[in-house]
């Protein structure tokens, strides 16, 4: 099919293009800034302001609670509820597998729904509902009825990173988007610090028999309704998209709008489109980003659901291994916002991903190889292994800055967030009471996965970077212009379709 334009000379410039690329996004039907593409600096200084201040906290705050949320059973573990619901480590590690086994069933209806659905009102919908379920935890008496509220635990919370990820994509340009990604994610490092002296104090409490319910049902019921709250915050400040938010006058929403159209990948649309699917099954990018996926997160399942258990494995007693996740926690938070800052500034995102692996990889083998006595080392290794969710980061953040098309954004996401809730389902079967205490064999997996992901990054930089100079070439050769470049944002291009569009390394 032949798409035509006309230039400010009349000139038709023909844009070949398949017919499953023909519909134009919502973007286009937005006043348009004339002429495209020209947003002073001191707008786009004062948009960016206002974004940052209104879309940001939402998404930090609502982050951190499902961090909270998600580990919660974790803390448990340490305060009394596998005694009281009788729970072998097997069933333990079941509860947490579980939760990711929803997680995969749940994801591919997610993404389905995040495409066709107001973006903002079905998070907020899903974040209520998993408070409800959180809350709910409390009242469990068994192995059945844990695995229950934590099956659809982890189907609510399948839509949180998918959706997050969109809405990164609708509102900032791609320099702006690994710094903004890791902003939000990092607040997984925050929810280890706050949840660790929430534990805490808590377990402290329980101990002193100060509480009338045991001190484990108290952390469900208080994060299930802070999560409530929050849900019902998001549903009333979180816009669908630039084009409706309120914080916005009229003229800064098309200025929003067109700021990002630099992107080349568009602000979203409600159309799904089959060939895009099928270019997504066919990019050998997708299935390099599912094999890190599924192996960072072997990694990640059995970290997040065994971390108090590890450190208590280390020769720290139960309230001391809720007290010492603390510092894991922060020493996350600095290395996420300094690495993921300098891959943006220094345009070296995935090197910078590479490098947070080497820290994690050094972490691993302290605590696998050090003897049991040298336990400050051992703890030090297990603070310098979460340093990996660095690499997670950058990965994700390629789902914004490097997939282009709707239907194929949302494609690369679902697959991406299936093969994370495989890996985070194998994870936690890594650990095995024969194993205790130095659970050798799950960390030599985490040792494998880890070597494996800093494979993976490299041969994705590669691609990307060679395809770059390919299309850096071409359009020397065939002298694209550049309001072409700018005007092809308006169609629901994907990354394979646009010449204009290049790849973040």
């Amino acid at each position: 099919m032949v798409l035509q334009r006309s230039t400010s000379g009349g000139d038709k410039v023909d844009l070949e293009k398949s017919s499953a690329t023909a519909n134009v996004q919502d973007a286009a039907t937005v006043s348009r800034v004339d002429p495209p593409g020209s947003v002073s600096d001191s707008d786009n200084k004062r948009i960016l302001r206002k974004i940052d201040c209104n879309i940001m906290p939402l998404l930090c705050f609502v982050y951190l609670i499902q961090f909270l949320d998600k580990t919660s059973l974790s803390y448990a573990s340490i305060m009394g509820l596998r005694e009281d619901n009788d729970l072998s480590l097997s069933e333990y590690s079941w509860l947490s597998s579980i939760f990711y086994l929803a997680y995969l069933v749940g994801e591919w209806p997610t993404n389905w729904a995040l495409q066709r659905l107001p973006l903002a009102k079905y998070t907020s919908a899903n974040v209520i509902l998993w408070g409800v379920v959180l809350a709910c935890t409390a009242v469990t008496t068994d192995f059945k009825g844990l695995m229950v509220v934590r099956f659809f635990l982890g189907l609510l919370e399948a839509c949180v990173s998918p959706a997050f990820t969109l809405v990164t994509s609708q509102w900032y340009k791609k320099n702006e988007q690994g710094t903004r990604i890791g902003i939000w994610f990092a607040q997984n490092a925050m929810g280890n610090m706050l949840g660790a002296f929430l534990a805490w104090g808590l377990a402290k409490h329980d101990r002193a028999g100060e509480f009338s319910i045991a001190g484990w049902k108290v952390l469900f019921i208080c994060l299930g309704g802070l999560t409530v709250v929050l849900g019902i915050v998001l549903l009333v400040f979180l816009p669908d998209s630039p084009r409706t938010a309120r914080f916005l006058s009229e003229p800064d929403r098309a200025l929003a709008v067109e700021r990002i159209k630099g992107n080349q990948t568009g602000i979203g649309n409600k159309t799904h489109k089959w060939p895009q699917v099928k270019e997504a099954l066919l990019d050998p990018l997708t299935w390099l980003y599912c094999l890190y996926s599924v192996a960072l997160s072997i990694f990640n399942g059995g970290v997040t659901s065994f971390f108090s258990i590890i450190i208590a494995s280390l020769g720290y007693g139960p309230l001391d291994s809720l007290l010492y996740g603390a510092p894991g926690g922060a020493v996350l938070l600095v290395s996420v916002i300094t690495l993921m800052h300098l891959g943006d500034r220094l345009r070296k995102r995935l090197l910078c991903g590479i490098l947070s692996l080497c820290i994690s990889l050094l972490g691993v083998l302290l605590i696998w190889l050090l003897p049991t006595e040298i336990k400050v080392g051992r703890l030090i290794g297990y603070y310098l292994s979460l340093v990996a969710t660095v690499g997670f980061i950058v990965v994700l953040s390629l789902l914004s800055s490097n997939v282009s098309g709707s239907s194929k954004k949302t494609t690369v996401s679902a697959l991406f967030f299936i093969f994370y809730a495989v890996g985070n389902l194998i994870g936690p079967q890594t650990f095995r009471a024969q194993d205790a205490p130095r659970y050798g064999p799950a960390l030599a997996t985490f040792a494998a996965v880890i070597g494996f992901g800093m494979a993976d990054l490299a041969l994705i930089w590669w691609l990307n970077a060679r395809e770059n100079r390919r299309r850096d070439e071409a359009a020397r050769d065939k002298g694209y212009e550049q309001q072409q470049e700018v005007n092809a944002d308006e169609l629901d291009l994907t990354d394979r379709e646009n010449p204009a569009f290049r790849y973040v390394c």
